[in-house]
């Protein structure tokens, strides 16, 4: 089974797919004068002023809850397991692929969100919009094939990278610290975990858009800074490593072979693996980030367009770098060629906080792994709703908590390669309607600007 879905992968995140992505991103940085760049300090002073307390929404979504629903999805494993499996599959190199599309994706995103609420649509639960909306809002009735596809794609792509692959990551971290400390994997005990986490997210999810951005604006901020403060403890102390790193990061993007000793030699393996893996934690180009962000309470679409490029320097710019420095500066060995949990990052940690770093890291990931089920499950209920009316949210919800508890038994290997597969379907109507839509981007970032 795993042959053939990374067979499928690579043929998905194949050249054809990564011309896209980043030939949409390249694109949208020319004809918006690279707005990731110029727009950045207005973006950075509306992100430091919506943390302090103050505006508050009764019947909708504040822009902050908007933006923090959106990070849950994406802050997430990714940034701890998906980055160790970056550099493992594809070499230090990856990291600066993961960066570059995190710079493209920062105007990617900015475009996604702008236009979801542009085209979004008002409804006695408020405001909706997303990708599905933006292809049959903006580019017409006779597209609505390509919309169906996302929506069809997003469903089965929530229970995957949104997910399964979150509660497998979850449940691996739990039992590398039950057999550091002594005790035994059971698959009684992954059950039982299991069906925890999914009466959890089962509650969560029933309460709809707004309690997922009440809950996501109290976890979210708290465990990123948490993480982010234990990263730069490790950091502090390795400094001297730290231009080392980076040395390995630049070699290692166009010769990995020359930084792994010979077990990855190609520099398309680094530039492959890094863009699907940057893809896969930040979803620049999955469209699935502006689902959530267009349910905010804003004047102008651009306004909440700019937490998007936020979102993607948080996300892959700032916490993806900062794990993958702390794996690189501590000396630990890396298992080149061998997709990798959330082991190696521990292996990591471990080097400065000793058998506290599994605690750590379990912690990390089960709050971020919740938070993201939460936030893809939005995502997934919006598309299933687009595809089957109002009544099928309860039955989503349904299914996601069944999909939790399934969870707990799959394999990382198999649900993460099938994950990126997914991702890399969603990207085709989404980066298509950008493209054509980017006339309009242009117009109201325009706009925006003589505000």
């Amino acid at each position: 089974m795993t042959k053939y879905i990374d067979g499928l992968n690579r043929i998905v995140w194949g050249a054809p797919a990564l011309v896209l992505i980043v030939g949409v991103g390249l694109y949208l940085s020319l004809r918006l004068r690279f707005a990731q760049l110029t727009l950045f300090p207005g973006a950075w002073r509306r992100f430091v002023a919506m943390l302090r307390p103050g505006r508050k929404s009764e019947d909708g979504v504040t822009p902050f809850q908007a933006l923090c629903t959106a990070l849950a999805a994406t802050v997430g494993t990714g940034n701890i397991v998906g980055v160790a499996g970056a550099i493992c599959l594809g070499g230090p190199g990856a990291v600066f692929w993961m960066w570059i599309c995190g710079v493209l994706g920062m105007v990617t995103k900015y475009a996604e969100v702008t236009l979801a609420l542009r085209y979004r649509v008002k409804t006695p639960a408020g405001w909706i919009g997303g990708p599905m909306y933006v292809i049959t809002q903006g580019l017409g009735a006779k597209f609505s094939p390509m919309a169906v596809a996302y929506c069809l794609f997003g469903v089965v792509a929530s229970f995957g990278v949104g997910n399964a692959t979150q509660i497998n990551a979850v449940i691996s971290g739990v039992n590398d610290v039950v057999t550091r400390f002594g005790g035994e994997q059971t698959k009684l005990g992954n059950l039982v975990m299991g069906l925890v986490l999914a009466a959890l997210v089962g509650a969560m999810l029933l309460g709809g858009a707004r309690r997922i951005g009440i809950v996501a604006e109290r976890l979210v901020p708290f465990i990123s800074a948490a993480y982010i403060l234990l990263c730069g403890v490790v950091l502090a102390l390795r400094w001297r490593e730290i231009p080392a790193a980076f040395a390995s990061i630049a070699a290692g993007a166009f010769s990995p072979r020359a930084v792994t000793g010979g077990a990855l030699g190609s520099a398309y393996q680094a530039l492959r693996v890094g863009c699907s893996r940057g893809v896969f934690t930040n979803e620049a180009g999955m469209g699935t980030a502006s689902i959530a962000h267009a349910s905010a309470e804003v004047s102008h679409p651009a306004e909440q367009g700019l937490m998007g490029i936020m979102e993607v320097f948080l996300d892959t710019i700032l916490i993806c770098t900062l794990t993958a420095l702390v794996i690189l500066v501590s000396g630990v060995a890396i298992p080149y060629g061998k997709d990798v949990g959330s082991e190696l990052t521990t292996k990591a940690f471990a080097t400065v906080y000793g058998d506290f770093a599994p605690i750590f890291i379990a912690v990390s990931l089960v709050c971020f792994a919740f938070a993201t089920v939460l936030g893809w499950g939005l995502y997934g209920a919006q598309c299933a709703q687009f595809l089957f009316g109002a009544r099928a949210w309860k039955l989503f919800v349904a299914a996601q908590m069944a999909a939790v508890v399934a969870g707990a038994c799959l394999q990382t290997g198999v649900v993460w390669s099938a994950a990126e597969t997914v991702n890399g379907l969603m990207t085709i109507p989404n980066l298509t309607a950008l493209a054509i839509l980017t006339p309009e981007v242009v117009r109201l970032t325009k706009e925006y600007r003589k505000l």
